[in-house]
């Protein structure tokens, strides 16, 4: 049997938009978050296409336009990036359907296509209840109902087991059908079947599996077809296998194909014309079978009452979609009765999570200030939450639980679903970011030690080194890259601005002089009309610089640094790892290696948060305490313990959904700031110019005092990047108490492109008083290069910003 927690259902109980009619015989795919339905009937065939949300909980209408399709049922429906084709199907009572439309999800543009037919032999007869199933460029069509009547008032079925291939182009449109020659025995002829495609990961050919369906009876048999030698076999299975059915649903999550609900036999019948038989018989029985092992596994049997309602009624012809690790299953009808000739549809939408979601990306630092941190992870799909956890070389005011453990939130009831806050409990912090639409890029941080040799300066200027030490002071950033119209060319630049938690550390030519350059700082605007996240992960990385035409390394001031502790090296997967046990030299970090244990700053409903405190659990503490019959934890009873000025911190995250608490992120390490820094310089445009381009900025919004110069730098090329692109090296093109500069074609030249993300020049502009320098402010200057070279690029007519 599954663990319960596999079986946490959820019912979607608040949505907005407007909820299509409930229905049977429809079909759904999935396109990231977003479920698109099509089809289906219940007085009359429905044609309308509708999509939902599954991150915003929103139905919605999508303007499509082109050759619109008419409404169908018990269709072919299959997605390939966000084009999705549709074969076939039902029209009206009697009147099947062979046609073939695309559409392009993207414009929501529908179009009708014309395969070739095949070399030899007729193209696929008009039909329903066929599978449609997809894998590379082919997508493979096997068996359904056909009409042999030609009054479509006059229905004389015929089932089918013809095998037939769809060859796509790329992109759009297809290249026509062919009747692949198939070795072993075939597969019965039936209908409302299904079939499913899945190759192991490390070896094998992919398989595509039937499952199930109608041929004047319903079925249980299991066939497999190997897409490479086309040879056909009925694989020997283990456990117990579901009882035969019509009118379900098979998703492959991982190396398991769900099979839920349709139609199956009442006790003692065994075809679909007993005499006994007064009505169908939907069920909710829900079972796996391990495409691997090929064993089933039942979750919920048939026999299984549901009398709390807890998931979803028995139904048949209703649609699933798995997205992510989750399934979704929605309406379909649960019920025929033969006398009334009426029948019943469900209206519920329900979900459930297959397991236990995978780890977050590494903590990533948006600002930090002398004594909070603003913070963001990269979004997890289909999750309800996320548990943040910190831990210091700082003593605590109480020792903390083991870092191996997490509070027991396994089925935390949380509903993803509702409006507000980001707070899941008590005195989390509430999401600080917008949330409109954001895209995630992964610059992925590592520990390694990492030398740069250059043999010769490709600038008179100072070449600067990006690294993520713990020991530099400010460590403010910013993950946003703001886009901004380019009106003209001499007008603000469609730019993105980033800010990391990277330390920069400038080399200067002369071998007796260095200097520091601390991180990348938060850039805001109002002109802002697209965010797109950018996370440079903060991860502790020791990096040594070394300019062999100088023979000098790159030092650190010391009033930045940290005491003299040595930091832990990021580990590969930290669910379960404790930090560097070495004692440290400074006596304020003096600590027992086992009370350096990881403190929740709480469980977040989105991926991000500010954190300025962290709860404290009691001596001998394992888990979050709980309230009565309360399933999410209770943080009000604990102490907190607030951040301190020039500190390092660790953080690592993990996502949680209805299968409990996944794995934690790769630890990340940020210091807290010291006073009396300036902040990074703001609202930075990039213009064309006839030397290149016009690069300017306004001064920090908080100075601490007066201004004595900028430097800007630029992400040029070297083999160092080649080997690790996370690792940016940076040439100072500008040093003075101007707030703008000139960088000239010959300088852009040498500019390294940062394909983290869209393509894009990386920019760092940095402000000094008379402590020093403040935190950068890094751009990220989007470019279409359209495979031409940086100073074929800056001559062409495409020098122009990338907008979107």
């Amino acid at each position: 049997m599954a663990a319960p927690s596999l079986l946490n259902w959820r019912r979607v109980s608040s949505f907005t938009g407007p909820v299509p009619r409930a229905r049977h015989g429809h079909r759904a795919v999935a396109i990231r978050e977003l479920m698109i339905i099509f089809g289906g009937g219940n007085e009359g065939i429905a044609d309308e296409l509708h999509v939902y949300n599954t991150v915003t909980n929103q139905w919605f209408l999508p303007a499509v336009r082109g050759d619109i399709p008419p409404g169908c049922a018990a269709h072919g429906f299959v997605c390939d990036g966000t084009r999705i084709l549709v074969f076939g199907g039902m029209v009206e009572y009697g009147r099947y359907s062979n046609e073939l439309y695309e559409l392009q999800a993207s414009r929501w543009l529908w179009k009708k296509v014309k395969p070739h037919p095949p070399s030899s032999g007729l193209p696929p007869c008009p039909r329903l209840g066929h599978s449609f199933s997809l894998y590379g460029n082919k997508c493979y069509l096997f068996g359904g109902l056909a009409n042999e009547s030609e009054d479509s008032n006059n229905n004389v079925p015929r089932y089918l087991n013809d095998f037939y291939e769809l060859e796509l182009q790329h992109g759009s449109g297809v290249v026509g059908w062919s009747i692949p020659v198939t070795k072993g025995i075939v597969p019965s002829p039936r209908e409302s079947h299904t079939a499913v495609i899945y190759c192991k990961k490390d070896s094998g050919s992919p398989k595509m599996y039937v499952f199930g369906g109608m041929c004047g009876a319903r079925l249980d048999d299991l066939w497999q077809l190997d897409l490479e030698t086309m040879s056909w076999s009925k694989p020997e299975t283990k456990g117990t296998v579901p009882l035969p059915r019509s009118l379900h649903t098979a998703s492959v999550i991982g190396n398991k194909m769900y099979i839920f609900g349709g139609w199956v036999p009442h006790k003692g019948e065994n075809t679909e014309t007993s005499p006994h038989d007064c009505e169908w018989r939907c069920t909710s029985s829900f079972s796996y079978l391990n495409l691997d092992t090929a064993e089933w596994t039942t979750l919920v049997s048939d026999s299984q009452e549901d009398k709390k309602n807890s998931r979803p009624r028995p139904r048949a012809g209703h649609c699933a979609v798995a997205v992510g690790t989750r399934l979704y299953f929605w309406s379909g009808r649960d019920g025929y009765k033969k006398a009334l000739n009426s029948q019943v549809c469900c209206k519920d939408l329900w979900y459930l999570d297959t397991e236990k979601p995978p780890a977050p990306s590494q903590v990533q630092l948006i600002k930090a200030t002398t004594n909070s941190f603003h913070v963001k992870w990269d979004e997890v799909p289909t999750v309800e939450g996320y548990l943040l956890q910190l831990n210091t070389d700082l003593p605590y005011q109480a020792v903390c639980s083991d870092s191996s453990a997490a509070p027991n939130t396994q089925g935390v009831r949380m509903d993803p679903h509702r409006q507000g806050s980001n707070n899941i409990v008590p005195n989390s912090i509430n999401d600080t970011t917008n949330s409109t639409k954001t895209e995630h890029i992964a610059v992925k941080g590592t520990s390694v030690k990492n030398k740069l040799d250059l043999k010769a300066s490709t600038d008179s200027n100072a070449i600067l080194h990006s690294c993520l030490a713990p020991n530099i002071s400010n460590h403010n950033s910013c993950v946003v890259d703001m886009l901004r119209k380019n009106e003209g060319p001499h007008t603000s630049a469609n730019i993105g601005v980033l800010s990391s938690c990277l330390d920069l550390r400038t080399v200067i030519p002369e071998p007796s002089v260095s200097s520091t350059i601390p991180s990348a700082q938060t850039m805001v605007t109002q002109q802002t009309i697209k965010t797109e996240s950018s996370s440079t992960n903060g991860a502790v990385v020791k990096d040594e610089t070394s300019l062999t035409t100088f023979s000098t390394k790159s030092e650190v001031d010391d009033t930045c640094a940290l005491p003299a502790t040595k930091i832990s090296r990021v580990e590969a997967h930290a669910a379960a790892m404790p930090c560097s046990k070495e004692t440290p030299s400074n006596p304020v970090a003096t600590m027992k290696a086992g009370e350096r244990q990881w403190c929740d700053v709480g469980i977040f409903k989105n991926n991000t948060a500010l954190v300025s405190q962290f709860y404290l659990l009691p001596k001998g503490k394992q888990s979050i305490s709980k309230i009565g019959n309360a399933d999410a934890p209770d943080y009000s009873l604990l102490k907190k313990q607030d951040l301190v000025p020039g500190t390092g911190y660790r953080f690592r995250v993990a996502a949680i959904n209805g299968c409990g608490i996944g794995p934690f992120s790769k630890i990340s390490e940020f210091k807290t700031c010291i006073p009396g820094f300036p902040g990074a310089p703001s609202a930075v445009r990039i213009s064309k110019n006839v030397e290149g381009i016009h690069l300017s900025w306004e001064p920090p919004t908080s100075p601490s005092g007066n201004i004595l110069e900028y430097s800007a730098y630029l992400a040029i090329r070297t083999a160092q990047i080649q080997d690790n692109p996370s690792q940016l090296v940076f040439m100072r093109i500008y040093c003075g108490l101007k707030t703008s500069c000139i960088v000239t074609a010959g300088q852009l030249a040498n500019a390294h492109i940062d394909y983290t993300s869209r393509p894009a020049i990386v920019f760092r502009i940095s402000a000094k008083n008379e402590k020093g320098y403040g935190p950068a402010t890094q751009v990220r200057w989007l470019q279409v290069f359209h495979h031409m070279t940086i100073p074929q690029f800056i001559r062409s007519a495409h020098f122009y910003f990338w907008l979107l």
